[in-house]
């Protein structure tokens, strides 16, 4: 797999979390090697890995921490979670401190309809480095991230109903949206849909904004280009 951090990023001491897509023995490795922590979930695509990790929390007991309840969104939620060391020096998967589950417990205000979605994952922090709080932390940070940046491509891009569906165009053009957010939230002042506007109605100023002109490439040091 391509390592998706460049070298010149100093990640020594910082945890990165990933969804399952990126759960690679590469990627961990890598991290390691620049004395960084990962915190990874593990889905269908590591299915000999989600098969133990999953045994070892069948018929699990009380939770090693639950946070309380949150009401956010029309939604009552609560998260709990499970750790254990007992898989370290069993699975085949570089420099784990820790295997974890995730419960999930949500509740529609609304409707009073009822679902609970279970997460499993690994990562190198011990126990001492990371406990079970920590652990769940890290792992609500990563989807608060990622729930955050879907909205913004839906919103904006309308990416649930984007018809885009076979070979590598549904990848590729969610790489594109998040590049454009991404630009856009990295030297706008305005909102992301505000700027938007402002760029459509003038084309120009997308490639001013992008450093691609003549325009853009004579603006004096310090003074980066902006759309709002």
């Amino acid at each position: 797999m391509v390592i998706p951090v460049r070298d010149t990023l100093n990640i020594t001491g910082k945890t990165i979390t990933t969804d399952a897509l990126l759960t690679q023995r590469t990627l961990a490795e890598y991290l390691l090697a620049h004395d960084a922590h990962y915190v990874f979930t593990v889905k269908d695509n590591q299915p000999t890995l989600l098969a133990d990790i999953r045994l070892i929390f069948e018929g699990r007991a009380q939770p090693d921490c639950r946070e309380p309840l949150t009401l956010a969104h029309g939604r009552i939620e609560q998260r709990a979670i499970w750790t254990t060391t007992r898989l370290n020096d069993y699975l085949n998967f570089p420099g784990i401190g820790q295997a974890f589950v995730i419960e999930r417990d949500v509740i529609e205000k609304t409707t009073g309809q009822r679902s609970i979605e279970t997460v499993y994952g690994l990562t190198d922090h011990t126990p001492d480095s990371a406990d079970a709080a920590a652990v769940l932390a890290y792992n609500r940070g990563h989807w608060s991230v990622e729930n955050s940046c879907h909205y913004l491509l839906d919103w904006n891009g309308d990416e649930d109903r984007c018809t885009i569906r076979t070979g590598h165009g549904p990848a590729n053009i969610t790489a594109l949206r998040r590049f454009a957010i991404g630009a856009i939230k990295a030297k706008s002042r305005d909102t992301v849909a505000a700027t938007r506007q402002r760029l459509a109605r003038n084309v120009r100023l997308v490639f001013d904004y992008l450093g691609m002109t003549e325009n853009s490439r004579r603006r004096p040091r310090g003074r980066p280009a902006t759309a709002g």
